[in-house]
């Protein structure tokens, strides 16, 4: 696996269309490698280099662990065999059961629970299940719309609103803008911006949402040096077209009246 991803990264020029031609010559049923390329597709040509630096961490490790191997196997030899081996092995994935290891760094992820590296104390956990809104928050939505984005269940209801009448960008664009103002990490700060303007303001992608070439102009000039605040007027614009448009067609809704009658005889 190593040296097939030596290949992917070191040996083809264009990235993504050999991943897919790849993809679309292993059958169905080889879900082992297929995993792997779709976790590589996903991420993407954005973190090429990141994962060739993955690569090359990966790669002196495995040269290094295979030199200290051959030590090792040279200093049971001159002990004699059967020679019993007591010390620990030289990096912790040894230690855990090779059968069931990641095949790459990008299933690494996704890997967890028993006979996976860490253990079975090392799962990620399952997000708690929210409570659902009560009748009291669910009638407060009616009254403003700030009311609304202010409450989870009022922002998760008015997405599947969204979704149903195609505008669900307007809402994930706000919602990313709020996490953005959350960071304060300079680099997590450029990378999360410019995943948002590709996938919001970008021209290019499907999930664009509607702003002027004004507010457009600022982000621009934002991106240059981007900050937690680069999209704060392109947020207040979005905030303002769901406020004026589709706020109020969520409350004549019949998913609003629903879930209001349901939530009273509850």
């Amino acid at each position: 696996m190593i040296n097939f991803l030596h290949q992917l990264l070191y040996e083809e020029s264009d990235f993504s269309s050999w991943l897919h031609r790849q993809m679309s010559e292993y059958p169905p049923n080889a879900s082992f490698h297929r995993i792997c390329l779709t976790g590589v597709i996903s991420c993407g040509d954005r973190i090429t280099s990141r994962i060739k630096q993955g690569m090359t961490s990966v790669l002196r490790r495995q040269s290094s662990t295979s030199n200290e191997n051959d030590v090792r196997m040279r200093n049971n030899r001159s002990s004699g065999h059967g020679a019993v081996n007591d010390s620990p092995p030289s990096s912790p994935a040894q230690a855990g059961d090779r059968g069931t290891r990641a095949c790459c760094f990008c299933c690494l992820a996704v890997k967890s629970g028993n006979g996976t590296q860490g253990g079975p104390n090392s799962r990620i956990p399952l997000p708690e299940r929210d409570d659902p809104p009560t009748h009291e928050e669910i009638e407060s939505w009616g009254e403003s719309f700030d009311k609304l984005m202010q409450s989870k269940g009022g922002r998760r209801t008015f997405r599947e609103f969204l979704k149903s009448e195609y505008s669900e960008e307007n809402i994930l664009f706000w919602l990313a803008c709020e996490d953005l103002k959350k960071e304060e990490n300079p680099e997590i700060v450029e990378e999360k911006a410019r995943l948002i303007y590709e996938d919001y303001i970008s021209i290019l992608s499907p999930k664009e949402v509607s702003l002027d070439s004004r507010v457009r102009e600022v982000i621009n000039r934002n991106m240059v040096d981007p900050t937690p605040h680069t999209f704060d007027e392109a947020q207040l614009q979005i905030y303002t077209l769901m406020h004026r448009d589709s706020y109020p067609r969520f409350l004549n809704s019949q998913m609003y009246k629903k879930l209001l009658e349901e939530s009273q005889l509850s």
